[in-house]
């Protein structure tokens, strides 16, 4: 038996998906096949297979001890998600290399399927960063007497589920901030931005609606802008390393002294990027729409901003969803903000011989043959009243002695009489 006779040793996943892409949620069931080719006859003590998912982080600083002394600082911390173990063929124990229990496996192709469920609690979403991340794989270990063992292993990708269709994430976002500017001795006008956005939750492709306003009431130039930021935070240790990305930004013109610029629904398209991670006790991952004016001519300035959270999600807004935000956006806005105009007055309904014509009205208040089936007056009422139109009205009693005997009736029963 000699190495080189297993040709192929893989880890395959039975995906489905049409993408043909392993990806799962909490509480799927994960299944594949481990794969074996060879090119003749091996005698196997095992194959065992090793699920694992697990938050990693991990990154080190150098600090001063003294004018001549330095040392790194190392930060790691580590959550586990899944530990799951199994074996294929043979026996747990490996440490012997007697011939007692071997399986034989013959030349050619050999499938080995497996499978097991994800935790029911949340998971964290795979994810790959500079000073962390998140992974899941399958491992498989063939372990042969006399022989090292041969290890294969593959990853697959978990998404944990964010439904933006929640109220919080429906709930719309909004700031307002004010800067003073000082130069030296002299002290500018104040420079005040508001912005607000219908919802906190969005998937991406999606475009983000901003409703703002800065006021430039300072002597300097200022340019609105808009921007997305991707921040990536992993803790470790008690201490926190936050890494912000750019990956979409929007600016509007410039103002000069005294001068206001509103944006009333000014898109910004959220480009592909993975979901958040909210779950997580040592990563976080999530989005951040800044809204900030930028001082065009004094250098090293601290420009004034406003942060508003954004969460991306996998399950995008549901038409249900999409009204009921517009709504209340809507409701809490400023009419200057949405430039709504008041409607004009309403048109005259039309008068009913334009709807109904005498030949439909004559028609309807005729009893039909049908109308003994029905007990009661009720069917006749019914028509009556929908049809029939109000009469013209007049000073003069049109029926004055119907109206004289309902009198006397109404005398007639009186209970004092």
């Amino acid at each position: 038996m000699v190495l080189g006779k297993v040709k192929s040793f893989i880890v395959s996943y039975d995906c489905l998906n049409d993408s043909n892409v392993p990806v799962f949620s909490s509480g799927d069931s994960v299944s594949g096949r481990v794969i074996i080719e060879v090119s003749g006859e091996i005698r196997v003590k095992s194959l065992k297979i090793h699920a694992k998912g697990f938050a990693k982080v991990r990154w080190t600083e150098s600090r001063n001890a003294g004018s001549n002394t330095a040392y790194t600082q190392n930060y790691t911390e580590e959550v586990e998600y899944l530990n799951h173990r199994d074996i294929l063929i043979g026996h747990e124990r490996d440490d012997d290399n007697s011939e007692e229990g071997l399986t034989t496996i013959h030349s050619g192709r050999h499938e080995y399927a497996f499978s097991f469920e994800l935790p029911q609690t949340p998971l964290a979403t795979s994810f790959e960063g500079k000073h962390g991340s998140v992974r899941y794989w399958v491992k498989a270990e063939l372990h042969r007497p006399w022989l090292l063992p041969m290890k294969t292993k593959k990853e697959f990708t978990v998404f944990e589920h964010i439904d933006i269709n929640t109220p919080l994430l429906l709930s719309p976002q909004a700031g307002t901030k004010e800067k003073t500017l000082c130069c030296w001795f002299c002290t500018s006008g104040p420079i005040s931005l508001s912005a607000k956005i219908e919802r906190k939750g969005y998937t991406p492709g999606e475009s983000i609606q901003i409703f703002a306003e800065i006021e430039n009431c300072s002597s300097r130039m200022v340019v609105p802008k808009a921007a997305i930021y991707q921040t990536q935070t992993f803790f470790a240790k008690g201490k926190m390393k936050e890494i912000k990305q750019l990956v979409a930004n929007i600016r509007g013109e410039s103002l000069s002294s005294g001068k206001t610029e509103t944006w009333n629904g000014k898109m910004l398209k959220i480009p592909p990027v993975s979901p958040s991670i909210l779950d997580c006790s040592i990563i976080r991952f999530v989005l951040i729409l800044k809204f900030y004016g930028v001082y065009v001519d004094i250098p090293g300035a601290m420009n004034l901003s406003l942060n508003l959270p954004l969460v991306i999600g996998t399950i995008p807004l549901h038409p249900f969803g999409s009204r009921t935000s517009s709504v209340s956006s809507q409701c809490s806005m400023t009419m200057s903000w949405l430039g709504l105009a008041l409607p004009e007055r309403p048109e005259a309904p039309p008068a009913y011989a334009e709807v109904v014509t005498e030949d439909q009205r004559q028609s309807c208040l005729d009893v039909s043959s049908g109308r003994e089936n029905f007990d009661g007056p009720l069917f006749a009422y019914i028509q009556e009243f929908r049809f029939r139109p109000p009469p013209p009205y007049s000073e003069i009693d049109q029926h004055p002695d119907q109206a004289t005997s309902t009198a006397e009736h109404r005398l007639d029963t009186c209970p004092s009489r």
